[in-house]
């Protein structure tokens, strides 16, 4: 699958339209997370949480910075609370790490939690996936904080 292909050879646009894929759930989203599961295992995975306020963006961006000064790249999930005008991600997480995207080691996805309870969108497992088969080296999972994905 091209896509797939792609997505193995670092094309960063080819990560972004996979995770888009398997997050909509795109005819192709199956057949993709087929491809790449025997590429996946190899990503250190961080997952951090808390409530608001406590520091969840702020150690994300040091983490990354850090693993970015041992030559390490980083893959980063931030789960935001759903917009209820798009039921895309509000985007909080991606803006606060806006230095972050300019270094081409480092690719930030923003995810909504699209009514997932817990802080976790359903598909931030096969973003994981998706970035763990592209090559990266440490993927760090931000969750939405706690009593913030309850937005009416």
């Amino acid at each position: 699958m091209e896509i797939v292909d792609k997505l193995l050879n670092h094309s960063r646009l080819a990560l972004s339209k996979a995770i888009t894929a398997v997050e909509n759930e795109y005819d192709d989203a199956v057949q993709i997370m087929t491809e790449i599961y025997p590429h996946t295992g190899n990503a250190y995975v961080i997952g951090i949480t808390g409530p608001p306020g406590a520091g969840k963006s702020t150690l994300t961006d040091k983490l990354a910075k850090e693993y970015r000064k041992r030559g390490k790249t980083v893959g980063i999930v931030a789960i935001d609370p759903t917009s209820p005008y798009s039921g895309g991600a509000i985007l909080g997480d991606r803006i606060r790490m806006m230095d972050l995207t300019a270094d081409e080691g480092i690719f930030v996805r923003s995810m909504a939690t699209r009514g997932s309870l817990g802080g976790l969108s359903q598909k931030a497992g096969d973003a994981v996936k998706l970035m763990d088969a592209f090559g990266m080296d440490v993927i760090i999972v931000e969750t939405v904080g706690v009593g913030q994905s309850e937005v009416d």
